[in-house]
């Protein structure tokens, strides 16, 4: 990755779902469900572990810039738009099968 390569990604997410996991689309944002509760931050810490995991990025790549106590989140990775744009192609298509 080129250095200086970062985007963003809008969520939509439901706290304490049986397991983290996307959801589809929701009014423009990607709807994640998360295993874990909307309580001490434990869902924030959640998604942002799954989606260094999923991105295969470290964990400090991502961070919750706005919405930390709301349930729709604007999430910067640092990483390049094209990758997370594959990724999110790949998400969406696994919900279809």
């Amino acid at each position: 990755m080129q250095a200086g390569q970062a985007c963003e990604l809008l969520v939509q997410v439901v706290p304490n779902a049986g397991r983290t996991a996307v959801a589809g689309l929701h009014d423009g944002a990607l709807r994640l469900r998360l295993g874990a509760p909307a309580i001490e931050g434990r869902a924030n810490a959640e998604l942002q572990q799954w989606l260094a995991r999923s991105l295969g990025l470290p964990r400090r790549a991502v961070s919750v810039r706005a919405g930390a106590l709301s349930r729709r989140k604007r999430v910067h990775l640092d990483c390049a738009a094209a990758q997370v744009e594959d990724w999110l192609r790949a998400q969406i298509a696994g919900l279809d099968g």
